[in-house]
């Protein structure tokens, strides 16, 4: 394998901006279903005990920080330092119930719905 390194023009506003500390946003995909909202990100190289969830009725808070390596590299493109996510859900969640897993690098939070946030169907009686 050939790796072909090509100099970034613009290579003194990216050493000051570099050495600026900064915090990272982590990219989520969220779906909703009937009676949850399943939320996954990709986290690759993170164990459990590496992340800080925290879930507060309709808000959800997802940190946690990328180890770095001082070494020094010819190409350095993997996530590294803290990052945070925090984010307002349509509804308020059922915090008692909430899974999360790590599988393969992808984190998945299965929020369910508060009781209070799920749709009642309700009975039409024919007289």
């Amino acid at each position: 394998m050939t790796l072909y390194i090509q100099p970034y023009p613009f290579r003194r506003v990216t050493r000051r901006f570099a050495e600026q500390p900064h915090q990272r946003s982590l990219g989520v995909n969220i779906r909703e279903e009937d009676e949850a909202y399943i939320l996954s990100a990709l986290v690759p190289g993170l164990k459990a005990e590496d992340l800080n969830i925290q879930i507060l009725e309709d808000v959800v808070s997802i940190e946690g920080e990328y180890k770095t390596d001082e070494a020094e590299f010819l190409l350095n493109e993997l996530p590294s330092g803290a990052f945070r996510r925090t984010l307002r859900l349509p509804a308020e969640v059922d915090a008692e119930k909430v899974e999360a897993k790590i599988a393969d690098g992808v984190l998945t939070l299965t929020l369910p719905k508060a009781e209070s946030a799920r749709p009642k169907k309700i009975k039409v009686a024919v007289h």
